[in-house]
């Protein structure tokens, strides 16, 4: 298989999933844009060993092929394109190891004690893509690569809150334990898909937390090349209209997962061109 073929492969896995998150718009430019797919196509991959079928085993075997590729040349496609992408651009492959520590957690963990453990778990399982596409980019700043991980832990929190529903149907719950004790939430109601004033009250707090953490990750907006701008801006936006949906249906998650449709999407492209 020549490289380009196995670039092909990855941008076929990166634009057959649906995301609520553009990934890899033609906001961005061509180049940038192939060198993602084999990053989306890597994580993906580990996401579902994770997420589908429990497989441990998989996941270690997913990292041994990861540090072998830097090493030797091998014939799996994801591989071979990540290998250069991560030549090409030196990427830390710490940040890959980061990824694959948090799918591990993903089976054997189904539960946060508090907010602090459960951003430890976002720093590995999210920060590390917002860094790399930073990369990708040429810069290396810090205060930029902070405001990356601002942005990039709002996210991942939004899914958390987006998505309680399916992830009770895999027993997790990513919602802090000492926040439902605060707003006195049982486990069982939420398994139960028991919506309550309790259960509003705590997911309004979640939300106003994690739009403090857009707040403070807004300033890379401003400080990057304009098209990884724009897309940013989108990725941003996608995520805050999540917020908003929740917002306005009484942050009643339990029984309906708000989803992004085409409206959305308008509101969004309006709300960046303003």
């Amino acid at each position: 298989m020549t490289l380009d073929q196995a670039y092909q492969i990855c941008r076929e896995i990166t634009i057959s999933h649906y995301e609520n998150f553009p990934v890899a718009s033609r906001l961005l430019p061509a180049q940038s844009r192939k060198h993602i797919y084999p990053i989306y196509a890597f994580a993906r991959h580990a996401d579902d060993l994770a997420d589908e079928a429990g497989d441990r085993e998989g996941l270690l075997a997913w990292r041994e092929m990861l540090h072998r590729c830097l090493r030797e040349a091998v014939g799996h496609p994801i591989f071979q394109a990540l290998a250069d992408t991560i030549r090409r651009f030196e990427l830390p492959v710490k940040l890959f190891d980061d990824l694959l520590s948090a799918f591990l957690q993903d089976i054997d963990q189904q539960r946060y004690p508090d907010m602090a453990a459960l951003l430890d778990y976002c720093r590995r399982s999210a920060n590390p893509v917002g860094r790399i596409i930073l990369y990708l980019h040429g810069y290396r700043d810090t205060r930029l690569m902070a405001c990356s991980d601002d942005i990039c832990t709002a996210l991942q929190l939004t899914n958390f809150w987006q998505d309680v529903q399916v992830d009770i149907t895999k027993s997790r719950i990513y919602i802090p334990q000492d926040w439902l004790a605060r707003y006195r939430v049982s486990e069982d109601s939420i398994i139960r898909r028991r919506h309550s004033r309790e259960f509003a009250a705590l997911m309004e707090a979640l939300l106003k937390h994690t739009r403090r953490r857009f707040a403070s990750g807004k300033p890379l907006l401003a400080q990057v090349q304009r098209r990884l701008r724009w897309e940013l801006r989108f990725t941003v936006g996608g995520g805050l209209r999540i917020l908003d949906k929740i917002e306005q249906n009484d942050y009643n998650v339990l029984e309906k997962r708000p989803i992004l449709n085409k409206g959305d999407w308008l509101l969004i492209a309006l709300r960046t061109l303003i």
